[in-house]
């Protein structure tokens, strides 16, 4: 089917099919991703998405990307929508630390917060086991980090400060114990309660996390021995900073705790980026909705940003963002805020979105390329493109799973798969340990 569109301003009529065509290439096997890797040039940040939480071939074809950009391109670090003090115990298994596991399986399996399967899955072991063997052959400063962005581990920092410190440093130990007595009245519902109160007088907490995260930063001695002991304790201390303002403005309207966490993100990802040193590169694995330009969707006209427009206003021409999606297929979700987890049906992409035009080119998958020529004849046309989260009710999808875009300024690419399935988790029985097919696109 021939698919156009009038442009509003010339009246010229545009045929998309010719245009996305001429602007993508087949994805039939894993070596077309050698000219995505090329096309990503010099970037500093290559930024991988998804379109939801739970989809296996998003997975594996990033940890693909990743392997190229690792060997090919020597980047630095992986970090993704995940929280610290779990994946902090990943980087321990991928650099080989003492006492860090036996396998990366035993590792990811200890990862408890809904929802699990982000990072508690097959794939992901089958990554990080692929990690931890590249490693062994490079020398400690060159090992390939993994490292998780997010703000919401208040109680995991607080537990992994308490316990580094132990009697080795009281001062640190005792501003931390102030903090968690401090926060122990609102230990239930993930911050929840915590908000409320807040409500009805001052920030309760706020000076007692402040005056941990300085406390840490004073006693430079303590971590002498261990760098990035002492940028473990310095994140720590920042997520609880931050967590304290996140909780504070979840229960208020308007978009100030998505920018909260948002803004950590990026703060966490220059920590980084400082730490492993002026030629550093990272890999960052986030949802769409993260790594995708706000300015380029409907969140700007609402007072938000995400990592991918922080970034882009930080490092110009430095960050090379690609977009995934799928016109149908299924997922792992769930239909309720911590409820259990499903494979569900993922509908039909909705006629006019993004994922229908790409379905309608007849391929099963493509990398597009968000080329000048894409910019000049659809940069203006608003396509609605879909969003899947953890919470996910096929049902009501084209009622709030669509997030209008200008596509060639969200993304500097985007990989359509024409139907996707779901994620493998670690956490669904049976819990047999044999790495599942990854069809299609294998690790």
């Amino acid at each position: 089917m021939r698919i156009s569109y009038l442009k509003e301003r010339t009246g010229e009529t545009v045929n998309l099919n010719e245009l996305l065509l001429n602007n993508s290439i087949a994805l039939s096997n894993t070596n077309d991703l050698d000219i995505l890797i090329e096309k990503i040039g010099n970037a500093k940040y290559v930024l991988l998405g998804e379109a939801s939480h739970g989809t296996h071939e998003y997975y594996t074809l990033r940890a693909k990307i990743t392997k190229k950009l690792i060997e090919k391109k020597g980047f630095s670090f992986v970090a993704v929508e995940g929280d610290w003090p779990d994946c902090y115990r990943v980087n321990r298994y991928v650099k080989n630390y003492p006492e860090a596991g036996n396998n990366a399986f035993d590792v990811l399996h200890t990862f408890n917060r809904w929802p699990t399967w982000m990072w508690a899955n097959w794939e992901m072991v089958a990554l990080t086991e692929w990690l931890r063997k590249h490693n062994d052959k490079l020398s400690s400063p060159d090992k390939i980090g993994f490292y998780g962005l997010d703000v919401y581990s208040l109680w995991e920092s607080l537990d992994a400060i308490i316990n580094y410190t132990g009697e080795k440093d009281l001062r640190t130990k005792r501003a931390a114990m102030d903090v968690l007595k401090c926060f122990e009245p609102y230990s239930d519902g993930e911050g929840a309660s915590y908000a409320r109160a807040t409500q009805t007088m001052s920030p309760i907490c706020q000076e007692e996390v402040v005056e941990l995260l300085c406390q840490i930063q004073k006693d430079t001695n303590l971590y002498a021995a261990d760098p990035e002991t002492k940028l473990n304790s310095e994140q720590n201390a920042h997520i609880i900073v931050n967590a304290e303002k996140y909780y504070r403005q979840m229960v208020q309207p308007g978009p100030d705790s998505w920018n909260t966490r948002d803004h950590h993100m990026v703060e966490t990802l220059n920590r980084l980026m400082k730490f492993h040193g002026p030629d550093a590169k990272a890999i960052i694995w986030e949802h769409n909705t993260h790594i995708g330009d706000a300015r380029a969707t409907d969140m700007s006209q609402n007072g938000m940003v995400n990592v991918g427009q922080l970034l882009n206003e930080q490092n110009n021409k430095q960050v090379f963002s690609i977009g995934f999606g799928s016109f149908k297929g299924t997922v792992i979700a769930s239909r309720e805020w911590g409820g259990p987890m499903y494979s569900v049906n993922v509908p039909k992409a909705k006629p006019g979105s993004w994922e229908h035009l790409m379905h309608q080119l007849g391929t099963q998958s493509r990398i597009v390329f968000m080329t000048d020529e894409m910019k000049k004849e659809i940069g203006q046309k608003e396509l609605e493109h879909r969003a899947i989260g953890v919470v996910y009710i096929p049902e009501y999808e084209r009622f709030g799973n669509y997030v209008p875009s200008l596509i060639p300024h969200r993304y500097e690419a985007f990989i359509f798969i024409d139907e996707t399935t779901a994620l493998h988790s670690l956490h669904i029985k049976p819990d047999g340990r044999q790495m599942p097919e990854t069809f299609p696109f294998g690790m």
